[in-house]
């Protein structure tokens, strides 16, 4: 997932909350369907799957609606930041992640990408001042990371450990390549560059997989099949288009509020089809995460004195 900038004031209609909702189930089940995946497919390999599918339907849009295809050398090297930084890396490292720990906590840890958004912006965007405000959000989300993570956990530094910190390598990934995207991708239309970034990201991946993996094979169980076709079509070549149109219809700080949702989605349905309970203290840094976008966005402010949501 890669989130904007969250300086919207707009307010959202019932048709943008509609989709926004929409949106978060997309995501918040598209941890469930990769570690069902797992179960039978390779990490390189599922992500292969997810890029290649889904950049297929993304270019059938681009065609079908008569988008021009870009053809200069730089918006491909665009694409091809991109494709590392906002899919090949983030989704591998998050993928290899599930394998040792909950997809509610992988999507609890994967809120931290708008935390850590705000602060790789104001580090490489001369625009993108980190004010007293944000400067507060950003560390009360990093003190949810932590109480999410539980540091002590960090000291025994196993298996459990290290997929943690790959799922946050993912995040901070997903940071850099908003930073990426407003350097490179300027003026191109959302389903182009969606597009183009996903064909880039697919060009390293199979191959990747096929020398990791062995080659990649379509006979699988329906069970695999289902949850590929899912995180594919729906959780990402779907879910681009839609959240576009959610930052058309409400703004990027709206769009924000996809974050708080995609977790608590995730959670649940990890409990009902998986199985899994998380620790208290995951539950904990969530809302600490949590308190912090909304610090950042200006929101918990704004509910003691409205004259603060643009300081």
């Amino acid at each position: 997932m890669q989130h904007g900038a969250m300086t919207s004031e707009r307010s959202i209609s019932g048709r943008a909350w509609l989709l926004l909702f929409a949106l978060a189930l997309l995501w918040g089940a598209s941890f469930l369907s990769v570690r069902v995946a797992l179960d039978e497919v390779p990490v390189l390999t599922s992500v292969a799957h997810r890029v290649g599918w889904a950049a297929v339907v993304l270019w059938a849009v681009v065609l079908g609606t008569g988008l021009p295809v870009p053809r200069g050398w730089r918006v491909w090297i665009g694409f091809a930041g991109m494709g590392l930084l906002n899919n090949a890396i983030p989704f591998s490292l998050m993928a290899w992640g599930q394998l040792y720990i909950p997809t509610g906590l992988t999507s609890i840890l994967n809120a931290s990408t708008a935390i850590f958004g705000v602060l790789v912006a104001s580090l490489l965007l001369s625009d993108e001042r980190l004010s007293p405000r944000r400067a507060t959000g950003v560390l009360i989300g990093f003190v949810g990371v932590a109480t999410a993570i539980g540091l002590e956990n960090l000291r025994a530094f196993d298996l459990g450990a290290l997929a943690q910190l790959a799922v946050l390598g993912g995040t901070v990934s997903y940071a850099l390549a908003g930073v990426w995207a407003r350097k490179m991708l300027v003026g191109l239309a959302p389903q182009t560059a969606a597009a183009g970034m996903l064909s880039a990201s697919t060009m390293v991946m199979v191959p990747l997989a096929w020398m990791v993996d062995g080659p990649i094979s379509l006979d699988l169980a329906p069970r695999t099949m289902i949850a590929i076709a899912y995180y594919a079509l729906a959780a990402t070549a779907l879910a681009y288009l839609l959240y576009y149109r959610v930052l058309a219809l409400a703004g990027s700080g709206n769009l924000m509020l996809v974050t708080l949702l995609v977790a608590p989605i995730a959670i649940v349905l990890g409990a009902i089809v998986l199985g899994e309970a998380l620790r208290p203290a995951a539950y904990g840094g969530f809302a600490l995460l949590a308190l912090g976008l909304l610090v950042i966005d200006g929101r918990a402010l704004a509910l003691i004195d409205p004259r603060r949501r643009a300081r």
